[in-house]
Formats: structure tokens, sequence, C-alpha cells
């Protein structure tokens, strides 16, 4: 038994409750792996407050970094202490977890395990939103809700060092602060000033190339209009809640796209999932983006984390430590 987090009902922070685990050994295809950091994010909030649906009892949690500790019969490829990281496998809040090999990436001596549990999953829906789902160039203006923010930060450094025009909004001047640091060329405050307001007189009635939302309802709306002609529309959250129902003709006026994307259906065979990994670690290596691990909880304070992120409270990543853990 090991220890760690479940979900037996949804609801707030609160039904995160800290018990026992069973883990068994792994099976054919899979390994065991020792967790040394846990991410979090806010589509672990989704699935706690019943937004996205699962059965319950629940492990939340998608995404952390480890050491392996024991393979399945016949599996090669991976070894007992090989050092692993993943995104995308329900069940990363607890102290251990059987997962299938295929799912993990080895992690490069320039990443440590926090640093990998930070970007994972956030980093790799960067590199998905900048270079596949929309593939941001030199001269591009885009515009990034929610910048201060574990993928919105990302988007920003990332967008800047291929060249383009970045317009970010946060909610208050400390994350401001944080959204000029990482690059962006004008920061709206929503509290201060209309966002699509200041966004067509950045771009002289224009608009931008590409919008990404990951507040949903509140912005979703102004996020169209803040498009020029055959903008695109990506949302890839609902920190407000789901987005009302939008007919299909709100996009014909200005020719406009509108996608709503999963990291898992863009990294669903393992040429991919190499592929993204190998390009977000490349860009950490040479300095193009920049992780921020500003908040560290023990894996019994998950509730905590959950709170503060809900409340606005964090900027950059949050991440678990297992209690049992001990750095070497």
């Amino acid at each position: 038994m090991v220890k760690g987090i479940k979900v037996h009902q949804v609801g707030g922070p609160e039904v995160l409750k800290w018990e026992d685990i069973e883990v068994k050994e792994p099976g054919e295809g899979e390994v065991k792996v020792k967790h040394t950091a846990v991410g979090v994010n806010y589509i672990d909030v989704n699935y706690r407050n019943g937004a996205y649906s699962t059965s319950t009892p629940f492990i939340p949690g998608f995404e952390a970094a480890g050491v392996v500790t024991a393979v399945g019969p016949g599996l090669t490829g991976l070894k007992v202490g090989d050092r692993v990281a993943y995104a995308g496998s329900l069940g990363s809040y607890t102290e251990e977890k059987i997962i299938s090999a295929d799912k993990l990436v080895p992690l490069p001596s320039s990443v440590d395990d926090v640093m990998a549990a930070s970007i994972m999953l956030k980093g790799m829906t960067a590199q998905m939103l900048l270079r596949r789902v929309f593939k941001v160039k030199k001269g591009h203006k885009i515009f990034v809700h929610a910048a201060a923010g574990g993928v919105g930060s990302l988007l920003v450094q990332w967008a800047k060092a291929l060249g383009a025009t970045v317009i970010a909004a946060v909610s208050n001047e400390e994350k401001a602060a944080q959204a000029k640091e990482d690059g962006a060329d004008h920061v709206i405050i929503y509290s201060q000033q209309n966002f699509v307001d200041r966004v067509k007189e950045i771009t002289e009635g224009a608009g931008v190339d590409v919008v990404y939302d990951a507040v949903g309802k509140d912005t979703l709306l102004g996020s169209l209009e803040c498009l020029g002609l055959r903008g695109y529309l990506v949302n890839y959250g609902q920190a407000s809640g789901p987005p009302d129902p939008l007919p299909i003709s709100a996009l014909q006026p200005k020719s406009l796209f509108l996608t709503r994307p999963s990291l898992f259906h863009y990294v669903r065979i393992r040429e991919e999932l190499l592929e993204a990994a190998g390009e977000l670690f490349a860009a950490v290596a040479t300095g193009i983006i920049k992780i921020r691990t500003n908040h560290i909880y023990r894996l019994s304070e998950a509730a905590k984390a959950h709170a503060d992120l809900e409340g606005r409270k964090t900027m950059g990543s949050c991440v678990l430590i297992p209690d049992s853990y001990h750095s070497p």
C-alpha cells in the first residue's frame, strides 16, 4: 500500500481525500513508477468538480515524473532506475503508479523531476497550440488569455521566440509584471480595461491572427471579436465554465475558425508523443522557455493546491511532492 489522493464524489477541494492506495505489480507492457513530483493542472479541477466526467472513486491527476521501480515481464526499452515522465494518464496523485510503458518519456539530464512535472502537460499543450493547431510564425499577432498561468506563460515566451507580436491578458498587476517579463508586447488587465476594445486599439482595428483562450464562458464571445479575417479561435480550457452554445453563423462575417483541441489527440501515437516532448525539452535546453514552478505542496496538501489554483492565487506551475519522497 502507498498513500495518495482519491475522489469518492465530485465537489470542491474538500473531496480530495488522503488515503491508502493499493498498487499491484506491473503486467505485460507496463512499469511501476515511484513518483518524485506530480503536476497540478486545471483539468484536474474539472475532473474533481464534475465538469469532466469519469467514474468514481478515482485518483486525479494526469502528469508526473519519477523513477522506474519495476518492469513487466518481457519489457525492453526501460529498466529499473530510469528517470521518466508522462502526461495524459489519469491517476498521478499517488506515490506510485502502474502505467503503460508507451506513455512514458525518458527524461534528459537537463530536465529535473520538478521541472518535468511542471511542464509535461502544460509544455506539450503549448507545443500543440503553437506548432500544430495554429502554426505561429514571425509577423503573426496573437492574443493569450490567462497569460500568467502555467500554459499561458509558456505560450507568451515561446510565441515571442517564434517572432510573433504577443498581446497578453491577466487578472492583476503582479501577473502583468510576469507577462511583461515573459516577453509580452502588450499586457491587458481584465479589471482595468475592456480586452476587446484594447485588442482592437493595439491592432488598429485589424484584429489578431489567433486567440488562445483557456477561460471559456466569460471570454469566448469577446475572443471572437478580437480576431481578424480568417482568424483562429483556439479554446483549450474553461476556467470560468463551459462556453455557451455558439451558432456556426457567428463565424461567417470574418471567415473565422474555431477549434477545441485536446492534447491527448495530438500525442495519440508514440511517435507524436516523442516528437512533442523532444521539441519541448529542446526549447527548455536552449532557453526559449523558462519554467516557473512558483508553488510546491506536499501531495497530501492537494486540496490546498486546488483551492489556490481556483482562487487565482497561483502564477506559473504548481507541483505536488509525495510526502514519502526525499530527494537524493
